[in-house]
């Protein structure tokens, strides 16, 4: 809340990818997820997921991109998540495994994985 007792709203999370085509195939085909608007290296997707081409991100930060580096997540929920689990396993690419599907000791089934870019993504059964 800010001073005036008005909340901001959290519109989007935007990733970066180095191939936007292959990142909006991967996540229409393993999450159900669709472009809303492709404005030339910016890509909306449901779910409020924004796909940014790397050298446009670069370009703003003039900072190197590190893949893989485990600040952060993409969290989907999944009720039938063995199904995911089947999907992942003959998905076209080869899908780079953070742990495959487990069992926390409070009951909840997930998977964690990197997409194509090295951006961390845990898909789990609902709490």
């Amino acid at each position: 809340m800010n001073r005036k007792g008005i909340h901001m709203k959290l519109k989007n999370v935007l990733i970066v990818v180095n191939d936007m085509e292959k990142s909006i195939a991967f996540y229409k085909e393993l999450f159900g997820l669709e472009v809303i608007l492709d404005n030339d290296g910016n890509v909306i997707m449901t779910e409020g997921l924004v796909l940014q081409d790397a050298k446009i991100w670069k370009s703003f930060l003039d900072k190197d991109i590190i893949p893989k580096n485990n600040a952060c997540e993409l969290y989907f929920e999944e009720k039938d998540i063995e199904g995911f689990a089947d999907k992942l396993e003959k998905y076209k690419e080869p899908i780079e495994y953070v742990n495959k599907l487990m069992t926390h000791s409070w009951g909840q089934k997930v998977i964690r994985f990197y997409d194509p870019d090295g951006n961390l993504i845990e898909v789990g059964t609902p709490m």
